[in-house]
């Protein structure tokens, strides 16, 4: 198996020495914030940033900065909600045609506080993109509202492109990294959006260098597939400072390799499969 351990704090492959352009997202940034807009782009300290925003793509976040989860890998800001901003979805449909985006994605911070878990900002989200920016690809990145049915059709019956939700990593390791989060209830909510809509393109994304098995890994893969999962990113995971979850291993490139050729071996349509990869990582890729 491809793998180099972490042997001390700061220590990185070879393979993981990309730099931000920063020159490069200052425009985007300037007319995010003329709209009082957030991207998961900078609120995760993606090492992509500057590579997407040049590609005209961005994930934008919505329902606020504060998380209502802990989860021990992200580092998106733990406290008490704001209030749901109901002007939003125009906004980010403005900044969509602003920026001249070929493909938007949406996500959210968990908001458990709220009934609907933030599926009818997530719907007008999509339905403002849509009357605003006719022919540009619109992906949600949701939470699992709970399993809410009801969130879900919501979100289901906005008619997004591609609806993901990510799995982030194995079972076994749900308890140290995903707080609040159940696989089973992950894996049901993307059997939902199949059955409620087939034709619907389903994703997930996984990191790897938690302490995750090459087994356990490849399990993951076949429920995915048993759930009807269309699309998968596979990347590395990067600690965002020493209070987070650290990283337990280096994944080589030729492992992310495998494992793209296993996911499409599983029936998977697209997977990109790379130690940078994100989930939003090249997503107007997916379709193409």
């Amino acid at each position: 198996m491809w793998i180099l351990r972490k042997k001390k704090s700061g220590m990185k492959p070879e393979w993981l020495n990309k730099k931000i352009a920063l020159k490069d997202c200052a425009q985007m940034k300037q007319r995010l914030r003329s709209l009082h807009l957030e991207t998961v782009c900078e609120q995760a300290m993606c090492p992509n940033i500057a590579e997407c925003f040049r590609e005209k793509v961005a994930t934008f976040l919505i329902l606020g900065k504060n998380c209502t989860r802990s989860c021990s890998f992200c580092n998106v800001h733990k406290a008490a909600p704001s209030a749901v901003d109901k002007t939003e979805p125009q906004r980010v449909a403005q900044a969509v045609a602003l920026l001249g985006l070929k493909h938007a994605v949406i996500t959210s911070v968990t908001r458990d506080d709220l009934s609907d878990g933030g599926a009818g900002i997530f719907a007008d989200t999509v339905k403002e993109i849509n009357l605003k920016n006719p022919g540009v690809c619109v992906e949600l990145l949701i939470p699992d509202f709970k399993l809410s049915v009801a969130a879900l059709k919501t979100v289901v019956e906005s008619r997004p492109q591609i609806l993901a939700h990510n799995l982030e990593t194995v079972p076994a390791l749900y308890a140290a990294v995903r707080q609040g989060a159940d696989y089973a209830r992950s894996l049901e909510l993307l059997s939902l959006v199949k059955k409620m809509d087939p034709q619907l393109k389903t994703k997930s994304g996984l990191m790897l260098g938690l302490g995750e098995k090459t087994e356990e890994v490849i399990s993951v893969m076949r429920d995915l597939r048993a759930k009807g999962c269309d699309l998968l990113s596979i990347g590395q995971y990067l600690s965002p400072s020493r209070q987070h979850y650290p990283v337990k291993e280096y994944i080589r490139p030729e492992q992310f390799a495998d494992y793209a050729q296993e996911a499409l071996r599983l029936g998977f349509m697209h997977v990109q499969s790379a130690p940078y990869v994100r989930s939003s990582y090249m997503a107007d890729k997916y379709l193409s």
